[in-house]
């Protein structure tokens, strides 16, 4: 059939108003028997689907919740994804995940759709450092939820990790097996993540006596493999050489992981690595890597409660709450930082 079926079509098919047809599908209890019959045996020869954009449109209220991710190339946030996912399903919604890819332009363009479609309401990982495209979306009166991002300065809902905490974990571990002088493979600078995690280091450092010249940054325009494979190479070309290498996330270790292979360095003998959300391919490494365990599966789901919390309560009595969540990261140590020093 060329032509998509209507229920007009139905109708005039049934014998009925375009009224009747609208109580088979949303109220049958309301239609008699015989003439309900009539109606539900004409859908079935025409083949005519509901469309559902229409009857949201007509309700005010979507049955699909977005999710804006900064990379859906990193399995952290195909984690969080998976626990918003769950957490939709149960509440009877769907979920349309896409992807910045760390780029503030394209997370304006998604961000524009999500208002055109009327969703429900938006999980988001920012990545315009400005908060420009937050403020815009915000004139448009949909409820959206901060994921790993706190949630500073904005009257909404934010689940993140403490990443400070997190950064202190990491070089912690690595002063405390004997590393004096240490490389932070930093990821684009615009992040909150990045900076957090390199102050939580330096308060580490600080700890054990050290100032911030034990701390060599080698900033990257993008957190994924092939970005830390070429601060590996950075890394490598340095003349007084760091004995141990911090990594803003999994990925850059994993990528400067691969760097020191193909240049003979033993890790951990000659360069000790620990990355960052403990991600399922970090266990599985060449070398297992030690990395900072970030909760994505449980950030993702309670962003996703906190986002339903607050649409369930539009209208109610008591008003919706807003709620900073953070939850605590934990060390995963493995054998890429288990050197003697």
């Amino acid at each position: 059939m060329s032509q998509s079926v209507g229920i007009k079509d139905v109708a005039r098919a049934a014998g009925v108003s375009v009224g009747t047809v609208s109580n088979v599908i949303n109220r049958p209890d309301t239609v008699a028997t015989e003439t309900r019959a009539r109606v539900q045996s004409a859908i079935d020869r025409l083949g005519y689907v509901r469309s559902e954009s229409a009857r949201q449109l007509r309700a005010g209220r979507s049955r699909i919740m977005g999710l804006l991710v900064l990379d859906m190339g990193n399995p952290f946030f195909v984690d969080v994804a998976r626990g918003a996912e769950r957490a939709a399903r149960q509440a009877g919604l769907g979920v349309m995940v896409c992807n910045s890819a760390q780029n503030p332009g394209e997370e304006a363009d998604y961000l524009s759709l999500f208002a055109e479609q009327r969703v429900r309401g938006v999980l988001l990982t920012p990545a315009d450092a400005t908060g420009r495209n937050i403020e815009t979306f915000r004139r448009h009166g949909i409820p959206f939820v901060l994921v790993d991002r706190v949630a500073e300065g904005t009257t909404e809902c934010s689940v993140s990790v403490d990443d400070v905490a997190g950064g202190a974990l990491a070089v912690r571990h690595l002063v405390d097996a004997g590393h004096r002088s240490i490389a932070y493979v930093s990821g684009p600078p615009g992040l909150n993540q990045v900076r957090d995690r390199r102050t939580g280091a330096l308060e580490a450092l600080a700890e054990a006596g050290l100032g911030p010249e034990a701390l060599r940054e080698l900033p990257t325009e993008r957190l994924d493999v092939a970005a830390g494979r070429d601060a590996g190479a950075r890394l490598l070309g340095l003349a007084d050489r760091p004995t141990a290498v911090f990594c803003a996330n999994d990925l850059l270790a994993l990528g400067v992981l691969q760097a020191m292979y193909a240049a003979g360095v033993g890790v951990p003998d000659d360069l000790a690595i620990v990355g960052y959300d403990d991600i399922e391919f970090a266990a599985a490494a060449a070398v297992p890597l030690t990395s900072v365990r970030q909760p994505a599966v449980t950030m993702g789901a309670m962003a996703a409660d906190l986002l339903l919390e607050e649409t369930e309560a539009e209208g109610a009595v008591k008003p919706h709450e807003h709620r900073r969540v953070v939850l605590q990261p934990e060390l995963v140590v493995r054998r890429s930082s288990l050197s003697a020093r």
